[in-house]
């Protein structure tokens, strides 16, 4: 594979946005007023210099890409380049995110949380394009522990927190990180696929990941075995992970609509280990091919196709009962028109976002779905980079559930 560089990304006037999001502590309380520059990674040039506004966000910045055809065959040039951000704030610490990767037509999405103890994330290349260890092989539907030992969970559940473990299993030295579950697969999903692929092969590999993920979490694989945290991000035990990295918003999309579903069998409860390769360097049988996987959607295969292509025909995808951390669980599509206590659970919570997010309009809790309420949902989606429905769908009311949660944190 050879690498492109930055005069090839000019003359083929290919560009992906950069969307970067400050916050003091997390996602309730955005950070205002703060410096950030962007600069190319390989010559150091400054690409530019904004500050944030009142909800932490700065404009999309459109940075130079290699072609998107680069991104679908293993056997092109690099497919993203690199840029690094630097922030600065008065009373905070100086932050560094080095080699941001930006795909042509899509939106990378840097979160930058502000301490005051100086820190810099180095973004790895992609398992796609970098050189990792390859999966050691386990059993896709693992024996459970007797009746009655707690190890194992009633059902599997989606959790609020998972904690990864920045290492092998048996590395005590290694930091562990504690962080939601969906902004784990959203890690994950953007360290180990290229956002510029056919969406029905982002949503095969995003449910590939989070099946293998809630395998973890159901048998309480690594705590059963006297281990504090859920999972690793060896590559050789796990999946990719790197604490601070940018995300895709394509891949957050597709999580956004599935992140409570998981792949099985008809005839078992626990999510199926659903491992998988990179389809080139390694293949297995029974393993999903990451190439291989989006060479089909791009035949026309749908996501279901691509997994039971891979998986088996008898696969079925179920649905987690519950999501723990959030107080009522999705009760439907709410839209103007709508009545009752959900629309007052939105509606007050809406106005406990607005206190830090103050283009979102406050309500009267009234249990109406009002054109007021419709305006004021529209707004905190396109805060939050939802689509802007004006209705509270199934991603719109985890979001306002997540951000409602952060606020009331504080």
């Amino acid at each position: 594979m050879a690498n492109g560089n930055s005069s090839d990304m000019e003359q083929s006037g290919n560009f992906g946005l950069l969307q970067i999001n400050t916050y003091f502590r997390n996602i309730g309380s955005p950070a205002k007023d703060i410096s950030v520059t962007v600069s190319e990674t390989d010559s150091g040039e400054v690409i530019t210099r904004l500050t944030s506004d009142s909800e932490g966000q700065l404009p999309p910045i459109r940075l130079s890409s290699p072609p998107e055809a680069y991104s679908q065959d293993n056997e092109m040039p690099r497919p993203f380049s690199q840029y690094d951000i630097r922030t600065e704030a008065e009373g905070f610490e100086d932050i560094a995110v080095n080699n941001v990767q930006i795909y042509s037509g899509t939106t990378a999405v840097q979160n930058i949380f502000l301490t005051t103890a100086e820190e810099s994330v180095t973004i790895p290349y992609p398992t796609l394009w970098g050189s990792f260890p390859p999966k050691i092989p386990e059993s896709e539907i693992k024996k459970l522990p007797f009746a009655g030992n707690l190890a194992v969970l009633p059902e599997p559940v989606i959790p609020e927190y998972i904690v990864v473990h920045d290492g092998v299993p048996g590395d005590s030295s290694a930091a562990d990180y504690t962080v939601r579950f969906k902004d784990y697969i959203n890690n994950v999903a953007s360290s180990e696929i290229y956002p510029s692929w056919n969406k029905e092969a982002l949503k095969a590999n995003i449910l590939a990941i989070i099946s293998f993920t809630l395998s973890r979490v159901y048998t309480e694989w690594y705590r059963s075995k006297g281990y504090d945290f859920t999972i690793t991000n060896s590559t050789a035990y796990d999946q990719a992970f790197t604490y601070g990295r940018n995300i895709f918003q394509e891949i957050a999309d597709v999580t956004d609509e599935i992140f409570n579903l998981y792949i099985s069998r008809a005839d078992i409860s626990q999510p199926l280990f659903t491992q998988y390769s990179d389809g080139r360097r390694v293949r297995r049988e029974g393993w999903l091919s990451q190439w291989g996987s989006n060479d089909l959607a791009r035949q026309g295969y749908s996501a279901i196709q691509i997994l039971r292509y891979y998986y088996g025909s008898d696969i079925v995808l179920k649905e987690a009962k519950k999501v723990q951390g959030i107080p009522v669980s999705f009760p439907g599509v709410l839209q103007v028109g709508s009545r009752g206590e959900n629309v007052r659970i939105i509606q007050r919570q809406l106005n406990a976002i607005s206190r830090n997010y103050p283009l979102i309009q406050r309500l009267s809790v009234d249990g109406i779905y009002g054109e007021k309420t419709a305006q004021s949902v529209r707004t905190f989606q396109e805060v939050f980079g939802l689509p802007l429905t004006g209705a509270v769908n199934f991603p719109t009311w985890y979001k306002i559930s997540d951000v409602f949660n952060a606020v009331s944190m504080q």
